[in-house]
């Protein structure tokens, strides 16, 4: 089957579909930096630069009953840490629009939405209600729900809305994810170098062999790691993290150590 990733990011929907079977030859992404970084991971794919909206003239040299159509328009809009612009005001948030609009132009066999959580509460789930309702005009029965990374063994709580759609057939059920197991945070990180504040060496050696199935799977036959470059936080900032339990966030610290924050208590209140 082939895939065509719209809003493709840097490509983790593309990943996790070649990962699946499909091959994945046309992508689309506006982004400089995601779509240089789309291009580098998938030198197979053919990659535009451009917005979704504009693919409308675009020939597809695909049979349209061997495609599928995948993405996840901005959801910055519809995110619960975003109540300035979480509205139908919002434009970004009719993007899904050139998405169903390219789906109505190429009848692919498949299609797949995907977009956070907060799109089912936005505007009282008006824009997740009118997307479904778009495909199923065009002839697609979908089924729909939230899906949580870590019940598919990220070690990240992570749930994410996805719409399935079939072209006149019954698309399969959402996995559940029951029974596989969990992953913890001390299990994915154990191995670590621990970084101090302000730590500016990228590239490090291990701090000691992997221990878990998780970690010896992720590292395979590496021997040192990346990304250990660290801002320099101020004292005040770091004295915040002690106040943050496990699963818990920045609701946790106490009010009086958030006074730069000036809408803290109205965000938590969901008023602005």
């Amino acid at each position: 089957m082939i895939g065509i990733d719209l809003f493709a990011g840097a490509g983790g929907m593309s990943l996790g579909a070649e990962k699946a079977g499909v091959v994945t030859k046309f992508a689309v992404e506006l982004h400089h930096a995601a779509f240089e970084t789309y291009r580098y991971n998938h030198p197979q794919c053919t990659v535009l630069q451009m917005g979704v909206e504009h693919l409308q003239n675009l020939a597809m040299p695909f049979a349209a009953d061997d495609l599928i159509v995948f993405g996840g328009p901005p959801c910055q809009g519809f995110s619960t840490s975003n109540q300035r612009t979480r509205s139908a005001d919002n434009k970004k948030n009719w993007m899904f629009q050139a998405f169903v609009a390219f789906v109505q132009r190429i009848q692919p066999a498949w299609v797949i939405f995907e977009n956070v959580k907060g799109i089912l509460e936005t505007e009282g789930g008006l824009f997740a209600k009118q997307i479904r309702s778009e495909l199923e005009s065009l002839g697609y029965r979908c089924e729909q729900g939230l899906l949580n990374a870590a019940d598919f063994g990220v070690p990240q709580s992570r749930s994410r809305f996805f719409i399935i759609g079939r072209l006149r057939a019954d698309p399969p059920s959402l996995p559940s994810g029951v029974g596989l197991p969990r992953i913890s945070v001390g299990e994915a990180l154990h191995d670590l170098p621990l970084l101090c504040n302000g730590a500016d060496i990228d590239v490090l050696p291990y701090a000691k062999a992997g221990e878990t199935d998780y970690v010896r799977r992720m590292r395979g036959d590496l021997t040192e790691c990346s990304g250990h470059l660290v801002s320099r936080n101020a004292e005040a900032i770091i004295e915040r993290y002690s106040f943050i339990p496990q699963g818990g966030n920045w609701a946790d610290i106490p009010e009086k150590m958030m006074a730069n924050y000036r809408d803290r208590t109205a965000v938590s209140r969901g008023v602005v």
